[in-house]
């Protein structure tokens, strides 16, 4: 169905409601919606109800089990976000004008690795703009995206790929070889190399639902690449919860060469995936926060490690 709203109509539309509906149109679930925009879940329920009687026509299908757009609503979806994306990052553009870099700058980071290559970004950012303060936070890989997706940090560190609506990605930082980590009695432990093929029929732990799609099928897939299957395991809400049960014999699951030096353990082996596509790593923030200040922490991210390359 077409929606035909005159300008007035889409004037007297009010931010909380294009709010509301543009998060659940990406979320699809209430109850996440809510917590993202910081109020109740009745609040969401009775915005989306008084904005589908504006447009005339029900904007989300809904049932006991899930809720999805409507056609009407995917169109509007789709004639709206990106109106709304280039507002927002135009009024983000005028205020950062005016304050130039001045004002807080806040980051996060997953891992120890992660942490060092992230101070040494901080302390040439800081170099080139010292009137803007830095803060960073590490993040279990858990709370990374909701961290980032709810405005508690600006920029965040962390593997790629990340296909996700909003979300810009920047330039590959880090480029490292994937190995896996298993316990010292799986018989994997007792081999000098791997291929991908070898995960067949093995039990792979998994990473938080609350990461990307793109990102969890391409660090935990279902199959190897010929199509046999590799046997699910249970999630692990943070790396040290993986490594533990790695070393308990749970299940396996693939790490980044840096692992190695920086996570030793007497439980756990980590063998090379010889085969397997390097493990990449970079910034992300939201596409609707690319402040000047966030745009040049990238670029002196990119600046650190390109010249030492």
């Amino acid at each position: 169905m077409k929606l035909d709203l005159t300008m007035k109509e889409v004037g007297m539309l009010e931010r909380h409601e294009l709010e509301a509906f543009l998060t659940l149109a990406e979320e699809l679930h209430f109850g996440r919606t809510a917590e993202r925009l910081r109020v109740s879940t009745a609040r969401i329920s009775q915005t989306i109800r008084k904005l589908e009687r504006r447009v005339g026509v029900p904007l989300f299908v809904r049932t006991s089990r899930r809720v999805e757009l409507s056609p009407a609503g995917r169109q509007f979806y789709e004639d709206v976000r990106p109106a709304w994306a280039a507002i927002t990052a135009a009024l983000a553009r005028a205020i950062e004008t005016g304050r130039g870099f001045t004002g807080t700058l806040r980051v996060c980071f997953t891992g120890a690795a992660g942490g060092q290559l992230l101070i040494r970004v901080t302390d040439l950012f800081r170099q080139r703009h010292p009137e803007c303060v830095v803060e960073t936070r590490e993040a279990q890989i858990g709370e990374l995206m909701p961290w980032l997706r709810g405005g508690e940090v600006d920029l965040a560190l962390a593997t790629f790929p990340v296909a996700e609506h909003g979300i810009v990605t920047g330039p590959v930082l880090v480029s490292e070889a994937r190995f896996l980590a298993v316990g010292v009695e799986h018989p994997l432990a007792r081999r000098d190399t791997l291929s991908v093929e070898d995960l067949a029929g093995v039990t792979m732990l998994q990473l938080p639902d609350t990461l990307p799609g793109s990102l969890r099928a391409d660090r935990t897939p279902e199959t190897t690449p010929s199509g046999q299957p590799i046997r699910r395991g249970r999630p692990a809400a943070t790396f040290h919860e993986i490594l533990t049960l790695v070393g308990a014999g749970r299940g396996v699951f693939p790490v980044g060469a840096q692992v190695r030096r920086y996570y030793a353990r007497p439980d756990v082996v980590y063998v090379h995936l010889h085969d397997a596509p390097p493990l990449q790593w970079g910034l992300l923030w939201r596409a609707d926060a690319a402040t000047a200040r966030v745009r040049a922490f990238s670029e002196a991210a990119h600046d650190l490690v390109t010249a030492h390359r």
